[in-house]
């Protein structure tokens, strides 16, 4: 095996509050015996946590913008960036579409392929591509298919957003009423092209215990590792509090999405309603990212941001199906990060 180069550098991209993230490619740098880490945050905001966690620190402009890549790609130029990290699903496709301009320039994005990043990103395209191969979801319809058979379905149903993360924009129907209820200025703008569709889908309720999987895929395409956690609280749509569970079912259906998904790469989590009673499963959203309680998967043993510094550095990945630890429960709360109000953006 080959000595390590004496310095690498990683940027974490839209840094925002993944300190635990930050922490944790640093550390696998110093492990994979990297003399002179380096860690650069970009964000478009100098108040996010994670940004002061860096070593080196850029505002760029937002991933909507028409500067962001080129705005990237000179400070991954400028500070010769070996690895950056996506952490947030608007900027996932911008990345995708862009990595082998960057992978010129010598910088590597964890970033699945623009077809894998398409599937996570439209609920819409989750669910079609998920019944077209046979995998357990949800029934789903749009807002207004709902609305026309309004009083034939089981309620509570969950309305949700097409395209979104988290809990923005999710409420609940328990009837009628509250489908044809909701208001036009409150309904999210569909896609281009869908002819006037609204941007929120209607979805019938999964039940049981809800289940995030963090996924390892290669870049020769092997899904390494799955990790369930089960969630056992969430506050602001992010886990608050969650425990590993060893569940081969669960694990299995996981690396069966990975082994389909067209050309994943890095770190996947796959979102499942597992019902106790009759171990039915129910796929949710599949997101090509780290998951906000990754730090939890890697607290267990799955080292993700060290195998993507050994893929890096050209060293393999080796499978860890159960080298993880099962029942560790992540307790989260909150840390600060004082940093002075000058180098925040903010005047005196």
């Amino acid at each position: 095996m080959h000595s390590p180069p004496k310095r690498m550098c990683v940027a974490l991209s839209s840094a925002g509050r993944r300190v635990a993230l930050a922490h944790a490619f640093t550390d696998a740098m110093a492990k994979a015996g990297i003399a002179e880490p380096h860690l650069v945050g970009l964000d478009a905001s100098p108040l996010a946590p994670a940004w002061h966690a860096a070593d080196e620190r850029y505002i760029v402009p937002p991933c909507s913008s028409d500067e962001f890549v080129d705005a990237v790609m000179e400070i991954c130029r400028r500070t010769a960036v070996d690895l950056l990290v996506p952490t947030i699903d608007p900027e996932l496709p911008v990345y995708a579409a862009h990595h082998p301009m960057f992978e010129a320039a010598g910088t590597r994005i964890c970033c699945s392929s623009t077809a894998t990043v398409s599937i996570g990103a439209d609920k819409q395209t989750t669910h079609d591509w998920l019944v077209a191969h046979g995998f357990p979801t949800v029934a789903q319809w749009t807002l207004a298919e709902a609305q026309a058979s309004a009083d034939g379905l089981d309620y509570p149903v969950i309305v949700k957003p097409r395209r979104g993360s988290g809990s923005l924009g999710v409420r609940l129907a328990g009837c009628p009423s509250d489908l044809h209820g909701i208001p036009e200025q409150a309904r999210p703008q569909g896609r281009a092209g869908d002819a006037g569709e609204s941007g929120y889908l209607v979805q019938s309720i999964a039940r049981g215990a809800e289940f995030t999987v963090d996924a390892f895929v290669s870049r020769a395409g092997d899904c390494v590792c799955t990790v369930p956690r089960r969630r056992l609280e969430v506050r602001s749509g992010e886990v608050s509090k969650a425990v590993t569970v060893r569940h081969d079912a669960l694990q299995q259906l996981v690396r069966s999405i990975a082994s389909l998904l067209p050309d994943p790469r890095g770190p996947l989590n796959v979102q499942v309603f597992v019902d106790d009673a009759t171990d039915e499963m129910r796929v949710i959203e599949i997101n090509p990212r780290f998951g906000g309680g990754y730090p939890l998967s890697r607290a267990a043993g799955a080292d993700f941001p060290a195998w993507l510094i050994d893929e890096a550095l050209g060293r393999p990945i080796p499978r860890f199906w159960d080298r993880w630890r099962p029942g560790l429960v992540m307790l989260r709360y909150d840390e600060a990060v004082f940093v002075d109000g000058a180098e925040a953006g903010l005047s005196e």
